[in-house]
């Protein structure tokens, strides 16, 4: 759904005084965030998690792209390139586990999995590029780690799942969370490379992952061939698009925009405790463990980000 979040997980803080606008706009993206996850969940439909993504990405390509041609485009051909290929696995890949994640874990669980994504980033970095995290920020991945462990041993808001079905989902979702994490990096190097504005790399994402996805197209029953779906599916996907994708971007954006790096990413990364309040709409009870794994996330985050640290990290 665009969730952006590791691409800022290294971001140094400032300092200064803090408009009440972007913290507003980065508490609402998650909650756009956790909202839409519940709504695509509800969706009433039998549609695959990938037919379900593409359908996604189309909407909301159809509502971004009127938005993003009216800007003056300048755009190197390696950053097209970055961008094509994140929007392939961050978005065509990572949000179609995303959406199978969904359905075996619900809402609360697959979004706090996802809170995984700067500790992800951060153990990239370690691999990859030989950045070795502060003591501060390895607390925080032990943390995440422990969220993570919290969630696999609850039990799923759904007792008529077969056998292996949360196995399944945990597996997805860390999928996702890996696709997620790898499409983040990729976009942030896209921009780096001599991008164009955020609003329309997030178009060229959905896109390029919409696009490489048409072929899912073939073979979908007419309507003819089939019952009608019901009256009340399409509100619920263009909610679920205009909320998550739409919106959730716009505020992520001016939550960038305003804040230093490390609170922005720790704010945005409270989805799984937005979610919390949201749980018992399908059937989940959160319980001492759900709110014990959503408050370890958080802090796991924020230590991960650099928002708070530990004396003498």
């Amino acid at each position: 759904m665009g969730r952006d979040r590791a691409m800022i997980a290294t971001l140094p803080l400032s300092r200064g005084p803090l408009s009440a606008a972007p913290v507003a706009a980065a508490l609402a993206a998650a909650f756009c965030w956790a909202f839409a996850s519940l709504l695509w969940r509800r969706l009433p439909t039998s549609l695959s998690a990938a037919r379900l993504n593409l359908l996604k990405n189309l909407l909301a390509v159809a509502v971004l792209l009127p938005l993003a041609l009216a800007l003056p485009w300048q755009v190197a051909p390696r950053s097209l390139l970055l961008l094509a290929l994140s929007g392939v696995l961050g978005i065509a890949l990572g949000d179609t586990l995303f959406f199978a994640a969904l359905r075996r874990l619900g809402t609360r669980r697959t979004l706090t999995i996802d809170a995984g994504g700067p500790a992800v980033t951060s153990l990239a970095g370690v691999a990859l590029l030989g950045e070795v995290p502060r003591p501060a920020q390895w607390l925080g991945i032990a943390l995440i780690t422990l969220a993570v462990l919290l969630v696999v041993h609850q039990h799923a808001p759904r007792e008529d799942q077969p056998a292996g079905a949360e196995v399944a989902g945990v597996a997805l979702a860390l999928g996702a969370l890996a696709c997620g994490s790898g499409g983040a990096l990729l976009a942030r190097a896209g921009l780096l490379a001599g991008g164009p504005e955020p609003l329309q790399a997030a178009t060229l994402r959905l896109a390029a992952a919409a696009l490489v996805m048409l072929p899912l197209l073939v073979g979908l029953p007419r309507a003819a061939q089939g019952p009608r779906p019901a009256g009340r599916r399409w509100p619920l996907a263009l909610a679920a698009t205009l909320l998550g994708t739409s919106a959730g971007i716009a505020l992520q954006q001016t939550a960038l925009a305003g804040l230093p790096g490390g609170l922005a990413v720790a704010l945005l990364s409270t989805a799984p405790v937005m979610a919390l309040p949201l749980a018992a709409l399908e059937g989940d009870r959160p319980g001492w463990r759900g709110v014990l794994a959503a408050a370890a996330a958080l802090a796991g985050v924020s230590l991960v980000a650099g928002l708070v640290g530990l004396p003498g990290a």
